[in-house]
């Protein structure tokens, strides 16, 4: 079985663009707005943003809501050769995922410092106990990922505070 190429690191801005659609898409439904989209062989195969809210769902983070339609999308569980974007750093059930499901990449914009763990709170990828290694790249469109996220939360708070 032919193995799918990684994405080179010149198309990183263009699919966290995409990504960073997807988050604007879930702020304007309230949600928090983080977006991923996976890559394989320069396509798009999983989109997703933020969703917990709208779907009653306390596990439909971008990246799982991403994964879940790639993985639909090639009738395969196993990602291998894909790249993921996203707009913020993963959570710990997210990485959990990004590594059962064999993304071998994962590129995200802003820094979480309170539940990020691919640098905030831990470098969970670099553990020994992993059965696949994920290559990561930061800070890919960190300011962008970051003012839509501080807008979103100060629009969040103005609102709370005129009510």
């Amino acid at each position: 079985m032919r193995q799918p190429r990684i994405i080179d690191r010149s198309q990183d801005e263009h699919f966290m663009r995409k990504a960073l659609a997807l988050a604007a898409e879930g702020a304007a439904l309230g949600e928090v707005p983080v977006g991923a989209v996976l890559v394989q062989d320069g396509q798009i195969i999983g989109r997703g943003f933020n969703c917990p809210i709208t779907r009653h769902d306390p596990s439909a983070h971008a990246e799982m809501v991403a994964v879940r339609d790639a993985a639909q999308a090639v009738e395969n569980y196993r990602l291998v050769g894909s790249t993921l974007y996203v707009t913020l750093e993963p959570c710990s059930m997210c990485a959990g995922l990004i590594v059962h499901s064999r993304v071998s990449r994962v590129v995200y914009g802003a820094t979480e410092p309170k539940a990020g763990v691919v640098v905030s709170r831990g470098q969970f990828f670099s553990q020994e106990f992993l059965n696949h290694r994920v290559l990561v790249e930061g800070g890919v469109l960190a300011q962008e990922c970051s003012q839509l996220l501080s807008g979103f939360f100060q629009a969040r708070r103005a609102a709370r505070k005129d009510s």
